[in-house]
């Protein structure tokens, strides 16, 4: 499948692109003027200088780098963030230190994942009961280990 999306870029970085061919995720860069240090535990807002238009029925997800997990202890709190499909400011990237020393953070660095994926909106059925499963209300843990 493929999709075209309307991007603005503000920044001196290239567009966001796929590394490899089977790659699922985009590298999002920093547009910021200098480096920045974050220190452990430390969250922050990094702007990309990147605006998107991403179509109805779309949402775009932003994925910590596995990369920048395991060599730096950067990843990012609230992921998946989610990128609405009528959201139009820039998008900027929470960042957070999981390392126990402060983190280098440089202009154009690839910080964060792009992935793009179809969203299906819901519609609630009151029900009196729910159709009986092998697993029914066994939960957290339930399936082995």
């Amino acid at each position: 499948m493929s999709l075209v999306i309307n991007i603005i870029n503000k920044s001196n970085n290239p567009l966001p692109q796929y590394e490899t061919e089977g790659s699922a995720g985009m590298d999002i860069r920093a547009f910021i003027p200098a480096k920045i240090n974050l220190q452990p535990l430390e969250r922050k807002l990094i702007p990309t200088g990147l605006y998107l238009q991403i179509p109805e029925g779309f949402e775009g997800q932003i994925r910590p780098r596995s990369g920048l997990a395991l060599k730096k202890g950067l990843s990012i709190p609230n992921s998946p963030g989610t990128i609405d499909s009528d959201y139009r400011g820039e998008l900027k990237i929470l960042l957070i230190n999981l390392s126990s020393e402060g983190v280098e953070i440089a202009p154009a660095e690839r910080i964060a994942q792009l992935v793009v994926a179809p969203c299906v909106r819901v519609g609630w059925q009151l029900a009196e009961i729910l159709d009986s499963t092998d697993r029914n209300t066994a939960g957290f843990g339930s399936t082995g280990v």
